[in-house]
Order: C-alpha cells, then structure tokens, then sequence
C-alpha cells in the first residue's frame, strides 16, 4: 500500500484528542434501565494508536458511538480536542469507520468515495485514498460486488477522506486476509507518525500487540486496565495477551472486575 503522499492537517490543539469524565450511559430495557458504560474515564492524546478491547457487550461501541455523538451521555461528558463531539465533527477533526452501515450497492468504489469527498466538499481527485486503503484497483468495481474485507477497506478510505485528525475504526480488518491486514496497519502506522490519533476495537488481540501504542481494556462499562501492551501484560503476570485479556476481564463472585491502572492500583 502506498505511503501517504500528504501530511494529515493536524490541530495545534494542546488538548486530549479524547476526553472522558465519569461517562455513563444507560438503556432502558425489559427490567429498567442496562448500564452499558458504568462511569468510565479515558484521556487519549494526539498521536496515540490506542487499542480499546474488551469482551462481547463490554461497552467499546457504545463509547465511541458517545465519542462520535452518535448516542448522548446519560451522565458525564466526553470531549473531543475540547470541543463537544458534534463540534470536533463538523470541523472535520473526526472520522469513523464503523462495521454497521449500508453501502449504495450498485454504484462503484470509485463513485462511493467520490461522494463522500462531495460531502466534505471536496474537490480533488480520491484516487489517493483509494491508494491508502488499497483498493486503487477495485476503483471501477459495484460496491455490490466487493467481498467483507473490501468493503471494511472502502469504509477506511471513506474515513480518510476528511484528513481526520481524530480516526475512530471499530474492527476495521474483519473480512481482511493476512496480507490485506498487513497492508491496513502499515498505513495506520504511516499516518500516527504524521501525527493522527488512532483508536480501534478489534477482536484481533494479536493486532492490539503488534500495533498499538497503548491498550485500554474495557469490562462492564468500565476500564479495568490502561496502558502500554507491556505495562498492561505486567498486570497479570503474563507475556501472552490473550491470557491476560481473560484474566483481567474475568468476572468475580459478586459480578464485577477489579479495575487496575498500569502502575497496578486498584481503584
């Protein structure tokens, strides 16, 4: 894939690319209300590529739809580059590329990303952005017609478009093989040294290990460890993520899971 050819036009912010003080939200359900994020703080700086794992109905989407301003807080705030969300996005500072969403099936990549840019207004060619995601030679193809992983790499170049200074990607390579995997992380790594804040979710925690500056594992609504991938396998005692995922994330005998930062506090 290639490299990037421009430089992401990134803040001169000093804030956190994401801010989040005592994040709650809470959906009503057959039983009263389900508290899908239970009080969660988070500070992510620019530049950081942070991993956000956690187990199925943890919380992660739940947070980057607050993140996103998809969904609002029952309680807490969330900021983006001190903005409120809606603010940061219309200011074109933040893009998505989210597993959920339909495609106009029988229009090409090519057309897709080309309204996109229509919508950001602009004008140039996206051949570049199709480049990035590596889908430059599908260009021609109906969206109808792409496989997953191509059509998980046409929602990435949709992000791109805006130049975000902020990139939000919830299992971004479901669908993708070995190689096209490969290909998607080597041009996130290219765009976190131009300066683009990073934040996804996968299931792949053999990505989070590869590819992440930071890991923020989420259980409950809650963050229950924050910090570099060494730092956060120190916790458990243990050099194989997958071990420390389970161990971190296990419930007690009283439903809950005990909350460590990377320095090992409970909290």
């Amino acid at each position: 894939m290639p490299v990037p050819q421009q430089s992401v036009a990134m803040t001169s912010t000093r804030s956190p690319a994401i801010e989040a003080k005592g994040l709650v939200k809470e959906f009503r359900g057959p039983e009263g209300a389900v508290r899908a994020v239970d009080g969660l703080d988070l500070v992510v700086w620019p530049g950081e590529v942070v991993a956000f794992l956690g187990p199925n109905g943890a919380g992660k989407t739940t947070t980057l739809d607050l993140v996103l301003g998809l969904a609002a807080p029952t309680s807490g705030t969330v900021r983006v580059f001190g903005k409120k969300p809606a603010g940061a996005i219309a200011d074109g500072q933040v893009a998505a590329a989210l597993q959920d969403g339909g495609f106009l099936r029988d229009i090409t990549v090519f057309e897709t990303v080309e309204l996109t840019a229509a919508l950001f207004g602009r004008t140039g060619s996206v051949t570049p952005f199709l480049e990035r995601a590596g889908i430059a030679q599908i260009a021609r193809r109906k969206v109808g017609k792409c496989s997953g992983g191509q059509q998980q790499r046409l929602r990435f170049a949709m992000a791109l478009v805006s130049e975000p200074d902020l990139l939000l990607l919830d299992e971004p390579t479901t669908g993708m093989d070995v190689q096209g995997r490969r290909d998607f992380w080597t041009a996130i790594r290219h765009d976190a040294e131009a300066g683009r804040t990073v934040v996804f979710a996968t299931h792949y925690l053999q990505e989070a290990d590869s590819y992440a500056d930071r890991i923020v594992l989420v259980s409950h609504g809650r963050v229950v460890a924050d910090g570099t991938v060494a730092e956060v396998k120190a916790l458990a005692g243990s050099s194989n993520l997958e071990d420390v995922f389970l161990a971190l994330t296990a419930d007690r005998a009283d439903g809950t899971t005990t909350a460590t930062t990377a320095e090992g506090v409970n909290r």
